[in-house]
């Protein structure tokens, strides 16, 4: 081993074995993220002071929502990734794109699917698409720091060759260099650095200006996976779209990088038009009072 480097620390990417049966550590995390996003999600609905007169979901509502965000980021992750990642690959061989167990998985791709998902139940239980957008942007960090630890549980996605790095690590089936620990830079910045900023952000803001925590969360993730983008080794069958320098802070444009720049823009876009009130409801009032009487419809029951 290196002198500058630390060992990849032995953990068993199945986190539970019972007979033929496994639970990995990767499928708690995606467990963990919807579990933690619904119990917050939940909270953010019942505070009152949140919302004023923007007609928000009930609490049923979320517990429904979560079985749509599931199979949304669950389908769209797998497509993101046949589509943007290794297509050649799943064309010469497209029952593969069932193999799930192999792995292959995209943010983006999930994010897609999420947003789907939303609109969708937003149009089926008649609310505000922004609305709930928002509310998937306050609580998606969750899921985001939870799976990036799996990834590096389970030794995958590692970054760059770091052979100067004092705290770099040689990963099992990353060669015997020492690489950057990129997945647990993606946990700090994509998932706790972008939680505690939604969550400054919403006790700000609220729900008052549909789309603006939306627009908020999409360009702070574009900016945080770019950043992360510096020191994450490129996809194997991709590599560098532009370039080809393989230092920690050099290298061509990313995949990753590339599909983060419409974030940025789709982010900016919706921060000012929330701004300037273009995604408030046309009719508040109205509004206000549809929310006013679908809370008091149980008691009156």
């Amino acid at each position: 081993m290196p002198l500058l480097a630390l060992p990849f620390p032995a953990i068993d990417p199945v986190a539970i074995a019972i007979g033929p049966i496994t639970i990995k550590w990767y499928a708690l995390a995606y467990i963990a993220g919807l579990i933690g996003g619904w119990y917050y999600a939940r909270r953010l609905v019942m505070a009152d002071s949140l919302w004023g007169v923007v007609k928000r979901p009930q609490v049923v509502d979320i517990d429904d929502l979560v079985v749509w965000v599931a199979l949304g980021v669950v389908l769209g992750g797998r497509i993101g990734y046949v589509l943007f990642y290794n297509l050649p690959m799943y064309i010469a061989d497209p029952m593969e794109i069932l193999a799930i167990r192999n792995g292959g998985m995209s943010f983006h791709g999930g994010f897609l699917g999420a947003i789907l998902a939303f609109l969708l139940f937003a149009r089926a239980k008649k609310l505000n698409g922004y609305t709930l957008l928002d509310i998937g942007a306050v609580v998606v960090p969750i899921g985001l720091f939870f799976g990036r630890i799996a990834n590096f549980v389970n030794g995958e996605l590692w970054g760059r060759v770091a052979t100067d790095f004092p705290y770099a690590i040689v990963f099992p089936t990353g060669g015997p260099l020492p690489r950057h620990p990129s997945q647990l830079y993606e946990a700090v910045t994509e998932g706790l650095l972008l939680f505690i900023v939604m969550a400054l952000a919403v006790r700000r803001f609220g729900f008052r200006k549909p789309g603006l925590l939306g627009g908020i969360f999409v360009l702070g993730y574009a900016l945080a996976r770019t950043f992360c983008e510096f020191f994450r080794e490129p996809d194997r069958q991709l590599g560098f779209l532009f370039g080809d320098h393989l230092g920690p802070m050099g290298g061509g444009v990313t995949m990753g990088m590339l599909l983060c720049l419409p974030m940025m823009i789709v982010g900016l876009t919706y921060i000012l038009l929330a701004a300037t009130g273009r995604t408030r409801p046309r009719n508040p009032v109205a509004a206000s009072r549809t929310d006013q009487e679908a809370r008091e419809a149980p008691a009156k029951a």
